[in-house]
């Protein structure tokens, strides 16, 4: 349903990500793992268009979206950022609303029924709906994030790409957010492209992992085959255990080991 093919991209004249083959498949949930600087969000980002492709394409359903409308292609595909920008005195459902703009010509203001309804069925879905008339500055984090992952469903896409959806959220929060979208992939056939940090809430949720290293694709596959220790080792720098637990595989960092890019040399200019 998703293809990467070959691309290349990054900030300024830097290439962060380069030539980066990928297919997701058509109802999957993958998560990109990796360390800081490894490329999760530029990846993110070349493949929601947020970024120019230096070269390569990305093809959903077989067509290339960068040959697509940004219309067209916000039907079929939403992205929930790191960071929202809050705009002042919408309530959320204004917001909300907003995810029907993809499919209004410029001229019409109204929304259809159809609009209408799909608006109404998001904050259903995010547990929304009673806050459907409270301003979006006076909701706490983890209700403005189900807030701006209700606009993503409003678009009604096939495809939902998440920064980092859990930072800033506690424990609870996460959990709550995590099995909203694990409902929306099982239950509705969401195909799901996450950023995550936490190791262990990728693994729990996610039904593969692309494991991220300077760039490039070190390892892709199910939890089981992606987080080894040896993997571990190579790209985060951690000795770890790795633990079968009643929510399946989970990973529990020893100690910290020196990391491979860390030579002796880097060291000391650190040190300065």
């Amino acid at each position: 349903m998703l293809e990467l093919d070959q691309i290349s991209g990054g900030y300024g004249q830097g290439l962060t990500i380069p030539d980066l083959d990928l297919t997701l498949h058509s109802g999957e949930w993958l998560s990109l793992l990796g360390a800081n600087g490894s490329g999760k969000s530029t990846l993110l980002k070349l493949v929601s268009r947020m970024l120019p492709i230096r070269s390569g394409g990305v093809r959903l359903d077989g067509k290339l979206i960068h040959h697509q409308s940004t219309q067209k292609v916000a039907q079929q595909m939403a992205v929930l950022p790191q960071q929202q920008t809050l705009p002042a005195g919408l309530t959320v459902h204004q917001l909300v609303c907003l995810g029907r703009t993809p499919y209004q010509p410029w001229w019409q203001w109204d929304l259809t029924p159809t609009d209408r309804h799909k608006v109404t069925l998001s904050l259903i879905q995010t547990g929304m709906l009673s806050f459907r008339d409270r301003p979006i500055e006076q909701l706490s984090g983890g209700e403005r994030q189900r807030a701006f992952l209700a606009l993503a469903l409003a678009q009604d896409p096939k495809v939902l790409l998440l920064d980092e959806p859990t930072t800033y959220l506690d424990l609870r929060h996460q959990l709550e957010l995590l099995d909203l979208l694990k409902v929306l992939h099982q239950d509705h056939g969401l195909t799901i492209i996450t950023v995550l940090h936490d190791l262990n809430l990728a693994t729990r949720y996610s039904d593969r992992l692309a494991l991220l290293y300077q760039g490039q694709l070190q390892s892709l596959g199910t939890p089981q085959q992606v987080l080894t220790t040896a993997n571990l080792a190579q790209v985060f720098g951690i000795n770890a255990s790795i633990i079968d637990t009643p929510v399946g595989l989970q990973i529990c960092a020893l100690s910290a080991n020196a990391h491979p890019q860390n030579t002796p040399s880097d060291l000391n200019h650190a040190r300065g």
